[in-house]
């Protein structure tokens, strides 16, 4: 702390000191906690700014919870403040200033972990405080100076090797010992989450209907490959190596998960599928059924986790005349790639993500395509959104620059879901200035596009709604060649041979692809538990910004994800590799602290004013 502290109120009363950055922000530091250790949630309060945001990541509310303005500020204080016992508030890197707004990397400590976060002050007080627990005290990682040992020096005619040990942790876990977690899903959300439970010795099983770890890459269309970057996404613990490529491919991202299941030692049950769960409120335990390599078990954790992605069941749309059509018909997520259908005529229904990648595969083998546009898309060029959107963050220039993949990651958690679209309108206007050609051919072509109910772009609309974007690696350039052909409206009816939309526009097909996106993730917990469970819970993400496709009312957080549910021991886990990362941190650590039998009063568990 500075020698110089001055109270909060006087600071904007003294020009002539001329604090420094750092200066300010030691004593709002030290202000906020003497305040929080005499238990003044009043004064605490006031520290804030009129407008102003607290997001919180487990470390004060054991939940995944933002409370806006000095009343909602009191009200998280008033409830966890006591049994949260904060103290030890310092900064970890000298604070910067621009355009009016101090930035600071924060630390500090509670009764039950260590923390991190991030605070934005400005003259009136602070604007925005990200508080992030990474540790349970007494439950570190066994990382750094903690690392296991690995061998037991010396003679031992009893001695039980590595091999050994896992050998047996394959035998009993599942069978003779039960485990705590169960996630079922073993894509990347899946396994990364494994991970951490490995890490922090709670026993966990990831369990998937796929023969490999990495399968759910593998058999998808040849052509599918990252459309984010590598620096977005590395897994927990084990970064991509620095000659990985930029956008990974389907199959090397599916080698990759592979291996990184067998060296961070995930208990991986493969070829095994859920036929059903139940929750027995008087043992507080699950009941789930399995069925592995054609053995069923039942198996009982005191935690159920629904690692299936962002999305839920796939939305296949009901046609009149689909029991008549004579050629090929499926949902994106079960295209079996372009080659069969070279020299045929193919109408993919959709005109987002997977629409433009399959149609833009279904191209390359000759294929004659049509793409249906039923409502409007937002399209960015992956260089644009790399420069421009996330060069600051995730790149080799944030990486000279100092910037690690946490900080990125804590950057990025730092600004309110409420303000960051004001955050991302800037940059979308400057890529629709220097992409403006492009958008001018892509419209000409009669593809409509928008930039998001507000101009925000891509990654909101991803937050919001998780769907109507593009990025653009190369289908949207086809569409606006006219190499990708389009039409539009909605599907009336399938013939024997054609697709007839709602203007009676008539499309010959041999094969109809419906890129028609995915339902909520609860849809999963109606299929495996029940439909009452999954009213219980309600729809999964979104924000509540009463934008297309996210009705209100205001959320704070993603719907549901990485937090606890209205059904007790029920999570659900997923999204991009990004998210992947960053907030399994935070399930894990929930899941740790009720493993140990630490208290975890929630604060703001979520209501539920949608089901689906």
């Amino acid at each position: 702390m500075t020698d110089m502290l001055v109270p909060h109120e006087e600071l904007a009363q003294l020009p002539e000191l001329e604090l420094t950055p750092q200066q300010r922000v030691d004593a709002w530091l030290a202000e906020f906690e003497y305040a929080l250790a005499e238990r003044d949630i009043e004064r605490a309060a006031g520290f804030f700014a009129t407008d102003s945001f607290w997001r919180d990541l487990v470390a004060f509310t054991w939940n995944l919870k933002t409370v806006e303005g000095r009343a909602g500020i009191a009200e998280l204080l008033t409830a966890q403040l006591e049994m949260t016992d904060p103290s030890g508030f310092r900064t970890t890197e000298p604070p910067t200033e621009a355009d009016g707004v101090i930035s600071a990397w924060i630390s500090f400590d509670t009764a039950t972990g260590r923390g991190s976060g991030h605070l934005r002050l400005k003259e009136e007080g602070a604007w925005t405080l990200l508080t992030a627990l990474q540790e349970l005290k007494g439950h570190e990682e066994n990382r750094g100076e903690r690392r296991p040992k690995g061998v037991v020096h010396g003679a031992n005619k009893k001695r039980v090797t590595w091999a050994d040990h896992r050998a047996r942790e394959a035998q009993e876990l599942g069978y003779t010992r039960q485990p705590y977690v169960l996630i079922i899903g073993g894509g990347q959300g899946g396994i990364a989450l494994g991970a951490r439970m490995r890490q922090l010795g709670v026993p966990a099983i990831v369990i998937d209907k796929h023969e490999r770890p990495g399968d759910q890459w593998r058999k998808r269309y040849k052509s599918l490959c990252l459309h984010d970057p590598v620096w977005y996404d590395h897994l927990p613990y084990l970064p991509f190596p620095d000659n990985w490529p930029v956008f990974t491919p389907k199959d090397k991202i599916g080698d990759w998960l592979e291996m990184y299941t067998k060296v961070m030692e995930v208990p991986y049950w493969s070829s095994t599928t859920c036929t059903s769960a139940s929750f027995d409120e008087a043992s507080g335990e699950w009941k789930v059924r399995v069925n592995r390599d054609g053995e069923d078990l039942i198996l009982r954790p005191k935690q159920l986790v629904l690692a299936t992605g962002m999305s839920g069941k796939p939305n296949i749309p009901v046609f009149p005349g689909q029991d008549k059509f004579a050629g090929d018909q499926h949902h994106s997520s079960q295209h079996p790639g372009p080659d069969r259908y070279s020299g045929k005529k193919a109408v993919v229904i959709g005109a987002n993500n997977s629409a433009h990648d399959i149609c833009a595969a279904l191209w390359e083998a000759d294929a004659d395509v049509t793409m249906v546009q039923r409502s409007s898309t937002h399209i960015v060029k992956s260089d644009s959104l790399m420069e421009l959107g996330l060069g600051d963050l995730y790149s080799e220039r944030a990486l000279k620059a100092g910037m690690t993949t946490q900080k990125a990651d804590l950057t990025f958690a730092s600004i309110p879901y409420r303000i960051m679209h004001e955050f991302q309108i800037p940059i979308y206007e400057k890529i629709r200035e220097r992409d403006a050609d492009f958008y001018d051919r892509l419209e000409k072509a009669g593809f409509r596009h928008d930039w998001g109910d507000d101009g925000s772009g891509l990654f909101m609309k991803y937050l919001r709604r998780g769907s109507g974007y593009y990025i653009d690696v190369g289908a949207a350039e086809l569409v606006a060649d006219g190499e990708i052909k389009l039409a539009h409206g909605n599907v009336r009816e399938l013939t024997k041979n054609s697709v007839i939309l709602d203007d009676d526009t008539e499309l010959e097909a041999d094969v109809v692809v419906y890129a028609t996106g995915y339902g909520s993730m609860n849809g999963w917990a109606a299929d495996l538990i029940g439909q009452d469970v999954a009213d219980k819970v309600g729809k999964v993400w979104g924000l509540g910004s009463d934008t297309t496709k996210d009705p209100g009312p205001w959320e704070g957080e993603q719907r549901n994800m990485w937090k606890p549910t209205q059904q007790k021991g029920l999570w659900f886990h997923g999204g991009n590799l990004h998210q992947s990362r960053h907030y399994s941190l935070y399930l894990a650590l929930q899941l740790k602290a009720r493993y140990e039998g630490i208290p975890t009063p929630v604060y703001g568990l979520q209501d539920v004013h949608h089901l689906s």
